[in-house]
């Protein structure tokens, strides 16, 4: 892998811009705002940290074009689901997005050989969609995807079928001071809810003894089989705040069951 190219996918690796502090929190208030060329300066001023994180890949063979383009997916969904509000640095926050697309990409493309124009066009699908989303606030169908990206939608869905690779329910999402989030953080349990622990076992004396705040977020979690990105939105606090309170009122309640 040719890490020391100058233009990688027709960017000038020598010319990138670098944002000071007080451009960042600028053009992420801008964004936040709906202002997608603000996003476009950010998502350039950050190139860089998917150049420094492509570098731990240098043994892979694969064509550093590829493993840019799929960095970059890593940069903007990092940029589209960072929480200011957490006090931690973006570069703390996206280096681990990154490295864990790249990862998906090469443990995919280790098992299949997947053809370069079948990736653009899965690549093209996945950022013409989440482009389409932040604009319209809803998802857009198979058609509209096709409509924006001007190929057939029987070629998407075979592009994006292409790209799948199987995920662990214990990978993690995002670590913030040692408390990691998961996969299954992040997937809600409507076929079993009606199954699950919080129902089977009694435990209503142990829910008393929570604040308000937690017992709600575990009456959504367990017996309304909500994600916590779910709840984070009802609620009106952070994916990263539900989780540790999640986990700290279901600690209080495992230790009243064993006392």
């Amino acid at each position: 892998m040719a890490l020391n190219k100058v233009e990688i996918c027709g960017v000038n690796t020598a010319r990138l811009p670098i944002l000071t502090g007080e451009e960042k929190e600028f053009l992420f208030e801008r964004i936040r705002a709906g202002d997608e060329n603000a996003r476009e300066l950010y998502i350039k001023g950050n190139l860089r940290l998917v150049l420094s994180v492509i570098k731990r890949f240098s043994g892979s063979n694969e064509n550093v074009d590829d493993l840019f383009q799929i960095g970059c997916i890593g940069l903007m969904k990092a940029i589209d689901n960072f929480d200011t509000s957490l006090q931690v640095k973006f570069s703390t926050y996206a280096v681990p997005m990154i490295i864990g697309e790249i990862r998906r990409y090469l443990r995919d493309n280790n098992a299949i050989r997947v053809s370069r124009s079948l990736r653009d066009t899965a690549y093209k699908a996945i950022y013409a969609k989440e482009t389409y989303t932040r604009k319209h606030l809803k998802e857009p169908t198979i058609n509209e995807i096709a409509e924006e990206i001007g190929v057939s939608r029987e070629e998407i869905v075979y592009a994006m079928d292409a790209i799948q690779s199987p995920v662990s329910l214990y990978d993690p999402v995002y670590t913030e001071g040692g408390d990691a989030l998961y996969v299954m953080d992040q997937i809600s349990d409507k076929k079993n809810k009606e199954e699950n622990w919080v129902e089977v076992i009694s435990l209503k004396e142990a829910m008393k003894r929570l604040g308000d705040r937690e017992k709600h977020i575990i009456e959504l979690r367990f017996y309304e089989g909500k994600t916590q990105m779910e709840v984070a939105s009802e609620i009106g606090i952070s994916q990263a705040q539900v989780s540790r309170l999640e986990k700290n009122a279901l600690k209080n309640m495992r230790s009243y069951l064993k006392a």
